[in-house]
């Protein structure tokens, strides 16, 4: 029998429905109620393209033959994140014909919906933008909330813009095909939720570990549904991160301050992906909590070993030093007037923003 899918509703201004489960790339009827006019720009990228793309494309002209849908695909991998590769998407809407009803599906990982997202957001001044995440780290984070960006040599994500999709649909059977690597770098941004703000979800994650990593649907349905709830709630708070929303980087100036310096990219290289990247910032993040007296000693062992239960790294990679990642710290979008803002924790479940950290104690902690 196959499952029911799950909901979850993002409410605010700019209200949308994530919806969960299997065979969601084959409900043309869902898929095209989205879209208002009739161009449509799928991006996908050339690993999830040949896969997922033909299928998309036949829902939607099944249920809206009169639709013209133009493709742009990628090469994939986090180092396609760029302004060149953005131009080349905004090029395609205007060969296209894209007007301002048009509506771009972003079919794949954070990569492409970042990169599509911020498309939509600038194509005419906003065009609609529905999400199709094909990995779980797309599914629990990048998909939902609305931001979107692209890479630049200087850091992670600092050209971009707040742009909530139209809807999201998180086909679960995507992650069939899902490499490992993926899957467990999905599962790092599934544990973060647990340690900002429910520590019965991170307990819930330690005792379904084998689960998750054999990949059993129902499993990952549940995190899947229970990461989006504690976002949707978080984002429709607080939608341009001027509060609240900041707690959900727990982990990520570490971590994105690793992937630059690395030079981006996880797939086929001893680079760290953006899963594996904050994961070892979450631990970061926990040592320098428990070095400033904030959180236990006891804490940061607990999370290290959670995420060493699923085979994630804990430690900064060799040859990276500690100034230059503290250099790349410096650029977060989170830092005022100069100063260090990082997200920091009390204990398992209880993330809070510390502004005005010191620079020695935090070079300490990358010093190891």
């Amino acid at each position: 029998m196959t499952a029911s899918p799950r909901t979850v509703n993002v409410g605010g201004q700019h209200p949308y429905t994530i919806t969960i489960g299997p065979g969601l790339l084959n409900d043309g009827a869902a898929l095209a109620a989205q879209v208002r006019g009739r161009h449509v720009l799928l991006v996908s990228d050339s690993i999830v393209a040949p896969r997922y793309a033909a299928a998309v494309r036949e829902s939607l002209h099944a249920a809206r033959p009169d639709l013209r849908i133009g493709t742009y695909v990628l090469p994939a991998g986090e180092q396609s994140k760029t302004l060149a590769n953005f131009g080349a998407a905004i090029d395609a809407l205007a060969t296209l014909g894209a007007t301002r009803d048009a509506c771009i599906f972003a079919l794949g990982g954070g990569v492409v919906g970042d990169l599509a997202g911020f498309a939509a957001a600038c194509w005419m001044r906003g065009v609609d933008c529905v999400q199709l995440p094909t990995t779980l780290l797309s599914m629990v984070d990048s998909s939902v909330g609305g931001k979107t960006a692209v890479d630049i040599p200087q850091g992670k994500n600092l050209v971009g813009a707040f742009h909530p999709p139209r809807a999201v649909f998180a086909d679960t059977d995507t992650l069939r095909t899902l490499p490992p690597r993926e899957l467990r770098a999905g599962l790092a941004e599934v544990i973060k939720y647990g340690a900002i703000r429910d520590a019965a979800f991170f307990d819930w994650l330690t005792a379904q570990r084998q689960a998750l990593l054999a990949g059993e649907p129902a499993a990952l349905a549940e995190a899947i549904a229970r990461s989006c709830e504690h976002k949707a709630e978080i984002v429709e708070r607080d939608p341009l991160e001027r509060g609240e929303r900041a707690l959900l980087n727990l982990g990520h100036t570490f971590g994105h301050a690793i992937e630059t310096e690395q030079g981006y990219g996880g797939t086929g290289n001893d680079n760290l992906n953006h899963g594996e990247a904050v994961a070892v910032g979450l631990v970061l993040a926990a040592r320098l909590s428990a070095d400033l007296g904030i959180a236990s000693a006891q804490d940061t062992n607990r999370i290290a070993a959670l995420l060493q239960a699923f085979e994630l790294p804990t430690e900064i990679p060799p040859g990276l030093a500690p100034q230059q990642l503290l250099a790349r710290m410096r650029l977060d979008k989170k830092n005022l007037a100069g100063r260090l803002r990082l997200v920091l924790w009390r204990g398992v479940g209880h993330a809070e923003v510390v502004p005005d950290v010191d620079e020695a104690r935090v070079l300490a902690v990358l010093s190891g």
